[in-house]
């Protein structure tokens, strides 16, 4: 019975009500949700991400917000697996698994399985940062690595190599037990929306919030 509770993915766009929509079914059917926002991953970024706070939230499990500090190294790879693993801990305690994103491409990793191999390694990425397009290029015609399909993305070479040019998989659908809804507003509403969401970030001194940030992990 709890391997096939299903999971429910939200999407739509930025004010469309996914947060909202989510809470009402965790509610209705002791539901747990999963933030797949990329930004709320961030500690200390509340204001400028739109975390639901812990009165909105209320009383409903909320995962994936402040995982990691600003400046962390963290990927859609490490999302996926963390994800997966909520997933599996939230059917085991016999509550629905909610997703609510947020970032299409966490949510697309969740939906298709993305595969994404190994593990970088610290000490080889750095020095691979550290080298120009053209070097990253030669890196892997002398090796003989596959270039990726954009080669002056210098990111794609890096992780090109890492895997040794063996291309990630992904299925062609999601599994059978998820649900995908889709939330759609007038174009209208939601630029009200997103203008009064500013308004209100201002207001509530999200320029302070990510100076304090800055000032303690770094800006860059």
């Amino acid at each position: 019975m709890k391997d096939s509770l299903p999971l429910i993915v939200i999407v739509g766009p930025t004010a469309s009500g996914k947060t909202g929509l989510s809470i009402k079914l965790a509610k209705k059917f002791n539901g747990e949700i999963i933030s797949a926002d990329s930004r709320a991953i961030y500690r200390g970024l509340d204001i400028g991400t739109a975390k639901p706070s812990i009165e909105e939230r209320q009383g409903i499990s909320h995962w994936g917000i402040d995982l990691v500090n600003p400046g962390e190294y963290y990927t859609v790879a490490d999302f996926k697996r963390y994800a997966d693993t909520k997933i599996d801990d939230i059917r085991s305690r016999g509550h629905l698994p909610i997703l609510a994103g947020g970032s299409g491409l966490y949510i697309d990793a969740i939906l298709f399985n993305f595969e994404f191999g190994n593990l970088p390694i610290v000490e080889k990425r750095t020095t691979l940062q550290k080298m120009d397009i053209l070097e990253l290029q030669n890196y892997c015609v002398k090796n003989n690595i596959k270039l990726p399909d954009n080669i002056q993305n210098k990111r794609h070479l890096i992780r090109t190599i890492e895997r040794g040019g063996i291309r990630g998989e992904r299925s062609k659908c999601p599994p059978n037990n998820t649900i995908v809804v889709g939330i759609t507003t007038l174009k209208k509403t939601l630029h009200e929306r997103i203008a009064k969401r500013a308004e209100c970030m201002i207001k509530n001194n999200v320029v302070n919030e990510a100076t304090m940030v800055a000032d303690k992990f770094g800006w860059n």
